[in-house]
């Protein structure tokens, strides 16, 4: 077994235009200063990196990891959700999804898609240069209108849905294999991969690609009622990253999962900051810790109660009380009596 890393802060929910989260030195001070030991950068964040840059230049990676360190930080994975989003759009979501991309591809969906899939590749290759060995997107969907069955799907829709899905990421994932970086899509609602059953789907149809892993969260499992421990044991071997994010599932008998078109604060289904929704941390980090995961635990803040300067600092406590320091023996080797295989044998009357 091995230690898990961290605490780590995704920083998606954090970069803006204020100091210090409008720029890369200072956000990385203040994220060491509340008490993480790594970020996971959002690629799409022009105030933090320069993906073009990162992906073209060692140079420039050096110095941007250089400076990290400097201040007591070291980069966890990239990621590119918005990006990876737009390999994979629906028509019905053209024009909401336009917004992530570049504004010279804007309204031009093949232009679009086009744009997204060079720039996940080039997440690769700056993942590459940064010496890092994962990395977190999204899949994008196609079939996600059609997620409940009415009117009556027709044959072959969602079939065909993956087929063409898995199509468009092939190339991506043999791009990461390439470069020796995991593309870790994160299980979410809104994706085509939203749990066990959608990634197997996937996965099937990559052939298994190597590459082909997840991002586990337990919150998006909590609000659709899945078993996020089983979850674990099932996927051990694919789970590459690690978002530690908490949720809450409360449902009445005017609202369930879906949530009645309301917003976060008076849906059933919630994301809380760390300690105050119903996933049990412990179980998990046990769990995880036991399968051998030896990645980071990344804190991704999303609450819809809670400030998140409170939540950042509250998380980065919480993450640390929760990795456990593996043992290096066993708790009863003082009772161990020191046999060999002939006492052994004796003792089996052998």
């Amino acid at each position: 077994m091995k230690t898990i890393k961290g605490p780590g802060l995704f920083l998606g929910q954090f970069a803006g235009d204020t100091a210090p989260f409008d720029s890369w030195d200072a956000i990385t001070k203040w994220a060491a200063d509340i008490g993480y030991k790594g970020v996971q950068v959002p690629t799409w964040a022009s105030q933090l990196i320069d993906l073009k840059k990162a992906a073209t230049s060692k140079a420039y990676c050096d110095e941007f990891a250089g400076k990290a360190r400097e201040n007591g930080i070291e980069i966890t994975e990239l990621s590119t959700y918005l990006q990876g989003q737009l390999v994979a759009v629906h028509p019905a979501y053209d024009e909401a999804f336009d917004g992530f991309a570049a504004p010279e591809v804007r309204g031009n969906p093949k232009a679009r898609q086009e744009w997204a899939v060079e720039q996940v590749k080039m997440a690769l290759t700056a993942s590459k240069n940064l010496g890092l060995t994962a990395h977190a997107t999204f899949s994008g969907a196609l079939a996600w209108p059609f997620i409940y069955p009415w009117p009556q799907r027709p044959a072959g829709l969602v079939e065909t849905a993956f087929d063409e899905l898995a199509r468009r990421w092939t190339p991506i994932l043999n791009h990461a294999d390439e470069n020796g970086i995991d593309v870790c899509y994160e299980i979410h609602p809104g994706e085509d991969l939203h749990d066990g059953i959608t990634f197997e789907m996937f996965l099937e149809r990559v052939k298994n690609h190597p590459r082909a892993n997840m991002l586990y969260d337990p919150s998006h499992y909590v609000l659709q009622c899945l078993d996020y421990l089983d979850n674990i044991d099932i996927y051990k071997d694919r789970i590459k990253m690690f978002h530690v994010k908490d949720a809450e599932f409360n449902p009445t008998g005017r609202q369930g999962v879906y949530g009645g078109y309301q917003g976060w604060v008076e849906r059933a289904g919630r994301f809380r900051s760390l300690g105050d929704g119903q996933v049990d941390f412990g179980a998990v980090f046990s769990k995880m810790t036991a399968n051998n995961f030896d990645g980071w635990a990344v804190v991704e803040w999303e609450c819809a109660l809670k400030h998140p300067d409170y939540g950042a600092r509250e998380g980065a406590e919480f993450v640390a009380a929760h990795i456990i320091r593996v043992t290096e023996k066993a708790f009863d080797d003082f009772a161990g009596s020191g046999t060999d295989q002939a006492a052994n044998r004796r003792m089996l009357g052998l």
